[in-house]
């Protein structure tokens, strides 16, 4: 995929996980781009280490796939600036 392309699925994808986990985290919509992005790579990783598939296309399943990859890297990101304050 195309670095646009990733971008706009760490885009849906991170703010599915926002969608998905309300709350107040710093940073704004930048944070929830790069969370997206970082969770969808980290999504196709896993996915396809564990047998669910790849992140290779924008579709439902690399959408599903990258989301919760997003949601694991929010719950980590939650847990290390609830620790830091």
């Amino acid at each position: 995929m195309g670095i646009i392309a990733w971008i706009f699925l760490g885009l849906v994808a991170g703010a599915l996980a926002k969608f998905i986990m309300p709350g107040k985290d710093p940073g704004g919509i930048f944070v929830t781009i790069i969370i997206g992005v970082v969770g969808a790579i980290l999504g196709g990783f896993l996915g396809s280490f564990i047998g669910l598939g790849k992140v290779e296309s924008f579709d439902l399943g690399g959408i599903f796939i990258a989301t919760l990859g997003a949601i694991l890297l929010l719950i980590i990101y939650r847990i290390a600036m609830k620790n830091r304050s």
